[in-house]
């Protein structure tokens, strides 16, 4: 027998919370947007589920779940779920995070506990019955899980998500542009904290701590109502800058070294960025030249953002001018890529990334960085890793940079 406590939740005779259930716990959180925005959203995936003829979308990964729901997970080691049906939306999350998915998540949660290795599948059961044709995020869904879903839905067929739930997140909205500009802003407070604290024998996490802690306390007066998770710096120094993302380490600063600042603020699962290289006290004639160069690959990149160019022939045209110089072999990724739900551990909207194997057309609402990066090895003159990152909101008629942290020789060269 069954038994229900004051706080609502449902005990079995043996005094054990019931495997799947409701965790109503506390008031419901103001969402990071607009009844309005979270509603389009939802309207849009029902529509691509009624396009595939699908019964159900069943999202898994942070990124979606995030988007679609307003709610960020932290897994450990514990599966998460985010359905939508034509009549229900509804997050499946495991018991040990209590009621914070119910007060987030733009639609209802369901709590499983993990005393039983199939309450996940039986919560995924009750939800959605005996679906027909079920959406899966191939690029998210383990080979693992799949298995499991074969077996918990044996008369569903399983069909991939993954692709077109990415291309419905590809354009913002302007909910969505807004906060990418405060988290630029905001990237902006932090690297300017950083600066401050620059010197000669600062060991790098010095620096990286004083971005962190501006952009969090920055993140909580702007949206009071946010969770602070995951915000963080990089900052390298000399030989560590030869990699975009070489951990911060504790080697102290010496005049004369190259200095790759990186600041991200997280805000409700959507990650901005601001990256500059910087000198302490001054920079060799070889260091200067590389550092110029690639200030002009930046601010032409910055020109060719505009909407009906290819993500190709951006890189095609930036890589013109590398090769010119004969410095093309020490460009070693893409010129940019999209913004929005991402961070260092989920997500990645691949379809607009500014590389030669990219022919995506830029349209409006899309939001993309322009940041191109040469690495010179060691014994080259000039040594060391070159990167400059801006943020480019997509418009009817060009793009807007919603970065204005000054870059290049004139302005960051440091006083030791």
């Amino acid at each position: 027998m069954n038994h229900t406590t004051p706080d609502g939740l449902t005990l079995t005779a043996a005094g054990e919370l019931r495997p799947v259930q409701h965790m109503r716990n506390g008031e419901r959180h103001a969402g990071t947007f607009s009844a309005a925005e979270m509603q389009r959203r939802q309207h849009a995936l029902r529509a691509l589920n009624e396009g595939l003829d699908l019964d159900a979308a069943l999202l898994t990964s942070n990124h979606n779940i995030n988007y679609f729901a307003d709610f960020m997970y932290c897994a450990f080691g514990r599966r998460y779920a985010f359905v939508l049906t034509a009549e229900h939306a509804v997050c499946i999350a495991p018991a040990i995070d209590a009621g914070q998915p119910w007060r987030r998540v733009r639609g209802d949660a369901l709590s499983y506990t993990d005393w039983h290795r199939d309450n996940y599948l039986r919560a995924l059961r009750r939800v959605l019955g005996s679906p027909r044709r079920l959406g899966i995020e191939y690029d998210h869904v383990s080979c693992e899980l799949r298995r499991e879903l074969e077996a918990g839905f044996p008369d569903a067929e399983l069909v991939d998500i993954g692709e077109p739930t990415m291309w419905l997140r590809a354009v913002k909205s302007a909910e969505e542009i807004a906060l990418i500009a405060e988290g630029a802003r905001i990237a902006e407070l932090g690297a300017a904290a950083m600066v401050e604290v620059i010197g000669q024998g600062v060991p790098e996490y010095e620096v990286a701590l004083a971005g962190t802690q501006a952009m969090v306390r920055a993140i909580a007066r702007s949206f009071p109502d946010a969770e602070l998770m995951d915000t963080w710096s990089w900052f390298q120094s000399g030989i560590n800058t030869d990699g975009a993302h070489n951990p911060v380490t504790s080697r102290r600063l010496v005049a004369g070294d190259i200095l790759s600042l990186n600041c991200f603020p997280m805000i409700a699962g959507y990650y901005t960025a601001l990256e500059r290289t910087l000198f302490l006290d001054h920079a060799s004639d070889a260091h200067l030249r590389i550092w110029h160069i690639n200030c002009e690959v930046h601010r032409r990149g910055a020109e060719l953002l505009r909407p009906g160019a290819r993500c190709c022939d951006v890189a095609a045209e930036l890589n013109a001018i590398y090769r010119e110089h004969g410095l093309l072999a020490y460009r070693s990724f893409g010129y940019g890529h999209s913004f929005g739900v991402l961070s260092h551990y989920y997500g990645r909207e691949a379809g607009v990334e500014l590389r030669e194997d990219v022919d995506t057309v830029l349209a409006p609402g899309m939001v993309v960085s322009m940041e191109p990066m040469l690495s010179l090895p060691r014994a080259h003159p000039g040594a060391g890793g070159y990167r400059e990152h801006d943020i480019f909101a997509i418009t009817d008629t060009g793009a807007r940079n919603l970065t204005a942290f000054p870059f290049g020789p004139e302005h960051n060269i440091v006083a030791a």
